[in-house]
């Protein structure tokens, strides 16, 4: 199985849990991975036979800077699941959503959460 990988996608959002995370926002990270057969596209080299990394990122966008969500979960779900609506060609799905500024006191790098899906 091949793969597409989007990585660092940057967002401004306002999911969380607490309220002032839904009036002040934060940035957000997503990294898509996409596992597909990409051989029919490496040998034809047309866009109609593979997966348009832009059409990826717009839906990607669609999600992260819509309706608010309460977990990181609920989000990756939810890209999870608009991509395999999209593109019937991708056999598996894994969206990790990144929230460097996530509210814990205390020194972290990040938190982050990965939601892998199979056909």
């Amino acid at each position: 199985m091949d793969t597409i990988i989007l990585k660092g996608m940057a967002f401004y959002a306002y999911h969380g849990v607490a309220e002032e995370e839904h009036h002040l926002g934060q940035r957000f990270y997503v990294d898509v991975m996409l596992k597909l057969d990409l051989s029919t596209p490496g040998r034809t080299d047309n866009i109609q036979d593979s997966v348009n990394y832009r059409d990826v990122f717009h839906v990607v966008k669609e999600i992260m800077e819509g309706k608010p969500c309460c977990l990181l979960e609920h989000v990756a779900y939810k890209i999870n699941e608009a991509l395999f609506q999209a593109y019937s060609m991708v056999q598996e799905v894994t969206t990790t959503v990144h929230k460097p500024g996530a509210p814990i006191p205390g020194t972290l790098e990040d938190v982050c959460v990965a939601l892998h899906k199979e056909r």
